[in-house]
């Protein structure tokens, strides 16, 4: 069968990359947005150089496909656009490093893996991260081997729009520097890779400038959010980062990924493969040494995966593991597929905080008078609320939590006569800080004793509240 989708692997591609960007916005029509997606749709509706939590990437492009819709199937319209582009050049890059079938596997094992299909679903700053690497791994490739200036030029606009997309694209940097310093510091002795580097740091001027106001805000909480003030070694949370990604890129698949990348010794004699090792053992390696000390979130590790898919493609024609890809690439389906259908049919169990988050708005909606604002206790379902409110109303986080954007644009006067939704728990004694009268006016349960929202009425904020707020 699978020898069918060889006799015109470009059209067989065509035809993939159109199947599941089909499939994936129909699909996503059915799933209400994660708190985080609205939040970054939020970004969206005040379009500025950059925000607290990440690069403004993610929200120019939410933007951009506001204009075909903005319903949930809309915003992740981005997640069809970057996973659709990285397929093409996953598929051309290996073209170049191999040959027309291999690349085709390689795009193979790219959609059927957990990670990717995962991605297809939730819109975060990872799938902006995941299409702007491809696209700097592609013409960083062609530039170092090939040395046209085109190639230079069009790799450090992509490596600038990759950093706008999530400040972890420094590692994919540090690995292009890396290599050059191994095998091919000549590069350095001409003035092509110094054009590159000038136009990466005017696509990321605004963002530097935007962060240089702000007191580097931005790179401070970044900093801060992935390390951590205790340095014992916590040897299980290493191993369970690494038994993850057995799990978000398929066992197999990771077993002959990390394998032979240990067999060839990172493929160091040949130099295409050691430049597309480097950018894995850079990326998974740092993931991997501060999962000793703190638990890593598994997409941490998903742009490894880019070069990751080629290597093992081109491991499983070199060494003819024709059954080996069939075995892993039915075991990577059986895992997306398990992982769709509990996210179509059983959201409440493996995502309860997206389950009926719409319904919850509309509830607390119905409680709304003429005049009153709108507040959440959480930033998530203060981005709900502006997202699923029919005319997109602005909202604000009432009661002190994590600090993200909203604290940013926050005006003194904030506090207001209005309605509070808060999530999980009652918050009447920290409303009671802030406002003289607080009247509860419903506990809404979605899931019982799992999931529920309060909703209050509050009125006459108190003056001194304003001084702590």
């Amino acid at each position: 069968m699978l020898e069918k989708l060889y006799k015109n692997p470009k059209q067989t591609l065509y035809i993939l990359i159109a199947f599941m960007a089909v499939f994936a916005t129909f699909y996503n029509a059915f799933i209400p947005l994660h708190g985080d997606e609205a939040y970054y749709w939020m970004w969206s509706q005040h379009l500025q150089m950059g925000y607290y939590d990440h690069p403004p990437m993610i929200a120019y492009l939410i933007y951009l496909t506001g204009f075909i819709s903005d319903a949930e199937w809309g915003v992740r319209l981005v997640n069809v656009l970057s996973f659709s582009i990285s397929a093409l050049y996953i598929y051309k890059l290996t073209a170049e490093i191999s040959d027309e079938r291999t690349a085709l596997n390689a795009v193979l094992i790219f959609f059927s893996v957990l990670v990717v299909q995962a991605g297809y679903i939730i819109t975060t700053p990872d799938s902006p991260l995941i299409m702007f690497w491809t696209l700097s791994l592609y013409y960083s490739y062609r530039a170092i081997f090939y040395g046209e200036l085109r190639d230079y030029i069009l790799s450090g606009v992509m490596l600038g729009f990759t950093m706008l997309s999530k400040y972890s694209a420094i590692l994919l940097v540090a690995a292009i520097v890396l290599y050059i310093l191994i095998k091919r510091r000549d590069i350095l002795l001409g003035y092509k890779i110094y054009v590159a580097m000038l136009l990466a740091l005017l696509v990321i001027a605004p963002m530097l400038y935007w962060n240089y106001q702000h007191e580097w805000i931005s790179f401070l909480f970044q900093l801060h959010h992935g390390a951590t003030d205790d340095f014992t070694i916590k040897i299980g949370k290493m191993f369970e980062f690494l038994g993850g990604q057995f799990g978000v890129f398929s066992p197999v698949f990771a077993w002959v990924l990390f394998y032979y990348l240990i067999k060839e010794r990172f493929f160091f004699k040949d130099e295409r493969l050691f430049f597309l090792s480097l950018t894995i053992i850079t990326t998974l390696g740092l993931f991997l040494y501060k999962s000793l000390f703190k638990s890593m979130a598994l997409n941490y590790g998903a742009p490894a995966y880019i070069a990751g898919v080629i290597i093992v493609a081109f491991v499983i024609s070199k060494y003819r593991l024709d059954r080996t890809f069939k075995i892993g690439l039915l075991i990577a389906l059986f895992f997306s597929i398990v992982a769709r259908y509990m996210f179509m049919f059983h959201l409440d169990i493996i995502r309860e905080e997206m389950y009926k988050s719409d319904k919850a708005v509309e509830k607390f909606l119905s409680y709304k008078k003429e005049g009153e604002k709108l507040f959440a206790d959480h930033l998530t379902d203060a981005a709900y609320i502006e997202y699923y409110s029919p005319n997109h109303e602005r909202a604000d986080v009432v009661i002190p939590s994590r600090f993200s954007q909203y604290d940013m644009w926050r005006e003194d006067d904030y506090l207001q006569d209005g309605i509070v939704l808060a999530r999980y728990r009652p918050r009447e004694k920290e409303l009671k800080k802030l406002y003289r009268n607080v009247e509860l006016l419903e506990h809404y349960i979605i899931i019982p004793d799992v999931r529920s929202f309060y909703f209050y009425r509050v009125s006459e904020p108190k003056k001194e509240a304003f001084n702590t707020n």
